[in-house]
């Protein structure tokens, strides 16, 4: 005869106290429920899969050796994100910087007479139309990967996963003001990149 589980996995306080109980069917329920929404955070990070599935592993492995400080009244679903980004920062930092070619090259630029070198173009809104919402999400996530990675992380963190300008600058460990002007420096460069797709 099976035992009947000890806590109510769909009721998220009981599904909780049984993480920080240890209980190891919460704990299952937290890996196959949270597992494929995490690896999709992840993958933004990275280009290899094998990456991003380590991130996530460490995430819940971080996630496994905090819970006891978990507050009560905060989502879970918040807590694990923001441990899969850390964890997703940690294993960026521990990899060695591929080559990347200099912000420089995205973005705009202008004579010494203030005025841009060359006119600002108007996009077509014919290319968007006909471009689905999977194709142009696609198109982006190619187009963010492209960015040199300082840019490229702090886009992903504001625009992508909608971190607040304070929690970006905490986790990256940098100030509010730089992680405005890299924001600002990589939203032009995006802009940049995904102009032959739009401009006829």
């Amino acid at each position: 005869m099976s035992q009947e589980p000890s806590i109510d996995l769909k009721n998220e306080s009981s599904f909780i106290e049984g993480l920080i109980a240890g209980d190891d069917a919460a704990f299952e329920y937290l890996v196959r429920e949270h597992g494929p929404r995490l690896l999709a955070v992840a993958r933004r990070f990275f280009n290899e899969e094998q990456d991003a599935q380590d991130a996530v592993q460490d995430a819940f492995i971080s996630a496994f050796r905090s819970i006891g400080s978990f507050n009560r009244d905060a989502k879970l679903t918040t807590w694990m994100h923001r441990i899969v980004v850390n964890a997703s920062l940690m294993k960026l930092r521990s990899q060695k910087r591929r080559s990347e070619r200099s912000i420089e090259e995205f973005l705009p630029s202008f004579s010494e007479d203030g005025h841009p070198t060359k006119p600002v173009a108007h996009w077509s809104e014919t290319v968007g139309d006909a471009l689905d919402r999977q194709e142009l999400s696609e198109l982006i996530h190619r187009k963010i990967q492209e960015l040199p990675e300082p840019y490229r992380i702090v886009l992903l963190m504001r625009d992508i996963e909608e971190l607040d300008t304070a929690q970006t600058a905490e986790l990256l460990e940098l100030s509010v003001g730089a992680v405005k002007t890299r924001l600002h420096r990589a939203r032009l460069a995006l802009r940049g990149l995904l102009e032959p797709e739009f401009v006829q």
